[in-house]
């Protein structure tokens, strides 16, 4: 079984290497790791066309070689499946990242974004987070993690995914709460209500200003069932997600506006 680790914390980032440590001791594993070269939080899928991207080989002290890449989480998946490791991954797993991915905050997430494009590649995938030690539900907040227990409890979540596989087009999104973790939940996603606002902090003449728009704390609806009320409850939190964005339901009412006839009539020929 070949696992490509990766996320968007960067090589360097304690939840990676918490979790390389453990996904080396599963028997049967042969684990590559392709990372961005430092932090590409909240790049979601984004992905790099404009220029070739360098990449540098990182030996660890246990004799094993990562490869470091300037570019997106995204990035790293591809490289991967274009055989720089010289085979393509049988599972894809991003993280342990730094703060939690939980609602909406999931589509601006680089470590989701990577778990998103194994799906898309055919490849099952699994994105696991971390909350801070404070707890914190935004995850822009908190400087301190602790990954002693989430790495070996992510590493047992990988060996049941290879052991019993995932839903074609299903990726795992998990989340673990910053203290004691005493239950597991299955989620929904649960719905972010951003607080943001429009905050001028300086001006550079009369038609040149920076303003502030992001930085103010998010709260969340308070909902059974959902991933982020299962973190702020203090359970572990798994979320299968799929990539199909496709409003099924609203296929035929769309379908009833008979959009066709506002094409132009086709011009007579003479």
């Amino acid at each position: 079984m070949r696992v490509l680790l990766t996320n968007d914390d960067g090589l360097q980032a304690e939840g990676l290497e918490s979790l390389r440590r453990e996904l080396l001791a599963i028997d049967g594993v042969e684990l590559d790791v392709i990372a961005p070269d430092s932090n590409r939080s909240a790049t979601a899928r984004s992905i790099t066309t404009r220029s070739p991207l360098w990449v540098e080989e990182v030996p660890y002290e246990d004799g094993t070689v990562a490869y470091a890449t300037e570019g997106t989480p995204v990035d790293c998946v591809r490289f991967a499946d274009l055989g720089l490791v010289g085979g393509t991954p049988d599972l894809i797993v991003s993280g342990i990242n730094h703060g939690s991915n939980l609602g909406d905050d999931v589509t601006y997430s680089g470590t989701v974004a990577a778990a998103f494009e194994g799906i898309i590649l055919g490849v099952p995938a699994i994105a696991f987070s971390q909350q801070s030690i404070g707890r914190d539900m935004d995850f822009r907040l908190g400087r301190r993690f602790d990954f002693s227990a989430s790495a070996p409890l992510a590493a047992e979540i990988v060996r049941v995914v290879i052991e019993r596989g995932l839903p074609e087009g299903t990726l795992l999104n998990v989340n673990f709460p910053g203290g004691e973790m005493t239950e597991v939940e299955v989620t929904r996603l649960g719905k972010r209500i951003y607080n943001d606002e429009l905050k001028k902090v300086e001006s550079d003449g009369e038609v040149r200003h920076r303003y502030r728009i992001y930085g103010f704390e998010p709260s969340f609806e308070h909902e059974p069932g959902t991933d982020l009320t299962a973190i702020s409850e203090g359970r572990v939190a798994i979320t299968p997600i799929h990539f199909d964005l496709t409003s099924h339901d609203e296929l035929d009412a769309v379908r009833e506006w008979a959009l066709e006839s506002l094409l132009p009539s086709p011009r007579s020929g003479r």
